[in-house]
C-alpha cells in the first residue's frame, strides 16, 4: 500500500511539474503583471487539485485498514472464545390429580424425546388412601434440555394441574474444562518423550530415572482423563428430578359422641377383658417359669428348715413335765388351823410330790 502512494505521489509531481514548466512559457508572451498574475492562479489551482487528488487516496487507504484491522480483532476474539461448558441442573414440582399417571405419562414421554435419557429411580410416599406423592430423577442430553424444560413448565396448566415451582442451576465450568484438556495434552507430549528417552538411554541409572518420571506422568494422564471423563459426562448430560404432589384433602374429623351408657359398659368390658388377659398372661408367664422358680423355693425352705432345726438342738435340754411341781410357800400354823381342811383328792400324787420337794 505504501508503495502505491509513493508511485502516485511521483507521478503527480510530474505532472504538476509539467503543467507549471507549460504555464511558465505561455505567460513569457504576456504581460508581466497579466503574467504573474495568471502564474499564480494556475499554480494555486494546480496546488489544490494535487492537494485533493493526494487526500482521496490517503482517505480510502486508512479506511480499509481499519476494517482489516477490525475484521481481524473480531477474528481473533472468536478464536478466544471457543465452546462454552456448562453444567446445568433442572428441579421441577408440581401439583397434580393423579400422581401415578402423570408420573408415568412423562417417564413415556422423555424416555421417547431423548433415546439416550436414563432414569435414577422413583419414589413412591403414600399420604392418604390410594394417594401418593411422586418424586422422578431422569439425566438428559444437553442438546435435548431446552425441549424437555419447555414441556415440564407448561404440563401441568394443559392437564388439570399447577406448577408450584422450576429451580434450574448454572453452573461454568469452560476454564476447568479447558485446563484439563491442556493439561492432557501436555502430558501425552512429556509422555511421547519420555518414551523416546527411554529407548535411547544408554545406562541403568538412566533408564530407571526416565522409567520412574514416565510412570508418574502415566498416572496423572489416568487421573486427568478421568476427571475429563467426569466433566464430559456433566456438560453432556443434565439431571432433571420432577416431584409430583398429589391433591390431597384430609377428612373432616367427626363430632365427639355424647354419654352413653353402653358405650360405657363396652369400654368397661374392653378394661375388663384387656384385665384378664394380662392376667392370663402373667400366669402362664409365671407357669413356664415355674421350672426355675419351683426349685429356688425348695431350697430356702429347706435351708429355713434346716436352720430351725439347729436352732432347737442348740438350746439346752429341759428336764420332764413331770418333774415340775410348784413350790408352795410355807403357810403358818396358825394359818392352817384357822383355814378348812380339804381333803385330797389323790393322796398318792400328793405324797409323790411331796417327797419329789423334799
Amino acid at each position: 500500500m505504501q508503495h502505491i502512494q509513493k508511485l502516485f505521489k511521483r507521478r503527480m509531481f510530474w505532472l504538476v511539474s509539467s503543467i507549471l514548466l507549460l504555464v511558465l512559457l505561455a505567460a513569457c508572451g504576456a504581460g508581466a503583471a497579466g503574467g504573474n498574475s495568471s502564474a499564480t492562479s494556475a499554480v494555486g489551482r494546480a496546488d489544490n487539485g494535487s492537494a485533493q487528488m493526494a487526500s482521496a487516496p490517503q482517505s480510502s487507504s486508512n479506511s480499509a485498514y481499519t476494517k482489516a484491522k477490525a475484521a481481524n480483532q473480531q477474528e481473533k476474539s472468536a478464536n478466544l472464545v471457543g465452546p462454552q461448558y456448562l453444567i446445568k441442573s433442572l428441579k421441577v414440582s408440581m401439583q397434580v390429580t393423579d400422581t401415578r399417571k402423570v408420573a408415568d405419562d412423562l417417564q413415556n414421554w422423555i424416555t421417547l424425546t431423548d433415546t439416550h435419557a436414563t432414569s435414577a429411580g422413583m419414589d413412591y410416599q403414600q399420604i392418604g388412601s390410594n394417594l401418593y406423592n411422586v418424586t422422578m430423577t431422569f439425566s438428559v442430553q444437553a442438546s435435548i434440555y431446552p425441549k424437555i424444560q419447555q414441556y415440564l413448565g407448561t404440563y401441568p396448566a394443559q392437564h388439570g394441574g399447577q406448577l408450584l415451582g422450576m429451580t434450574e442451576t448454572v453452573q461454568d465450568v469452560t476454564s476447568t474444562y479447558v485446563d484439563t484438556q491442556s493439561r492432557l495434552k501436555n502430558l501425552r507430549v512429556e509422555q511421547a518423550r519420555l518414551q523416546e528417552l527411554m529407548s535411547q538411554a544408554k545406562n541403568l541409572t538412566d533408564l530407571l530415572t526416565v522409567e520412574q518420571r514416565l510412570s508418574d506422568v502415566e498416572g496423572q494422564i489416568e487421573s486427568t482423563q478421568a476427571q475429563l471423563n467426569t466433566l464430559t459426562n456433566q456438560v453432556m448430560f443434565y439431571p432433571i428430578t420432577i416431584s409430583l404432589q398429589s391433591v390431597y384433602t384430609p377428612p373432616t374429623p367427626p363430632p365427639p359422641p355424647g354419654w352413653s351408657a353402653g358405650q360405657v359398659f363396652k369400654d368397661a368390658l374392653s378394661a375388663s377383658l384387656a384385665f384378664g388377659q394380662g392376667l392370663a398372661s402373667f400366669l402362664i408367664w409365671l407357669l413356664a417359669f415355674s421350672v426355675y422358680i419351683i426349685p429356688v423355693v425348695v431350697i430356702i425352705w429347706l435351708v429355713r428348715r434346716f436352720r430351725l432345726q439347729a436352732r432347737f438342738a442348740a438350746r439346752p435340754k429341759m428336764p420332764p413335765f413331770a418333774s415340775f411341781v410348784p413350790t408352795t410357800p410355807p403357810v403358818s400354823r396358825q394359818q392352817d388351823a384357822d383355814s378348812p381342811t380339804i381333803p385330797d383328792a389323790n393322796p398318792e400324787k400328793s405324797e409323790a410330790a411331796s417327797n419329789a420337794h423334799h
